[in-house]
């Protein structure tokens, strides 16, 4: 099984309660691209083919190669990004030591945009996937209150 405990709620993929959150990204090579997660950090295939599923911490990416409309999405084609450069969107990995997973992660082959750097209330960078997506980095520094904190 492929749970993640979370309080006292565990979380699986596929879910047999619930829900579980995922996030698809469509790639060119399906089999590369899950190695990359796995590699780079430390993910675990659970699911190898078209699509590939890739367990990272207490989230899992969905990879597959996308294509033109199907009856459930009539209008609507998944591709790879276009532009490197103009995204809408990224996924974030929130870090306790970001300066500890840039120098992991580097030695893994990730490719960083830059250093960490510091804006905004947190320390962060960004990865390049194989098919441009970025990866944002980020840890909050100790004077961010988050919302709930006492």
């Amino acid at each position: 099984m492929n749970d993640v405990q979370v309080g006292q709620k565990s979380y699986q993929m596929p879910p047999v309660h619930g829900l579980a959150l995922a996030h698809n990204l469509t790639v060119a090579d399906v089999a590369r691209s899950a190695q990359f997660y796995a590699t780079v950090f430390g993910g675990r295939i659970i699911r190898r083919g078209m699509p590939s599923f890739v367990q990272i911490a207490n989230s899992w990416i969905i990879l597959s190669t996308g294509g033109g409309p199907t009856s459930d999405k009539p209008t609507v084609t998944l591709s790879t990004p276009a532009d490197r450069d103009h995204v809408s969107s990224y996924i974030n990995f929130r870090v306790a030591d970001v300066h500890a997973c840039y120098a992991l992660w580097r030695s893994r082959g990730a490719q960083f945009i830059t250093e960490p750097l510091e804006k905004d209330g947190e320390t962060r960078c960004y990865i390049r996937d194989p098919d441009g997506y970025i990866i944002e980095v980020g840890q909050s520094t100790p004077d961010v209150v988050w919302e709930g904190e006492v």
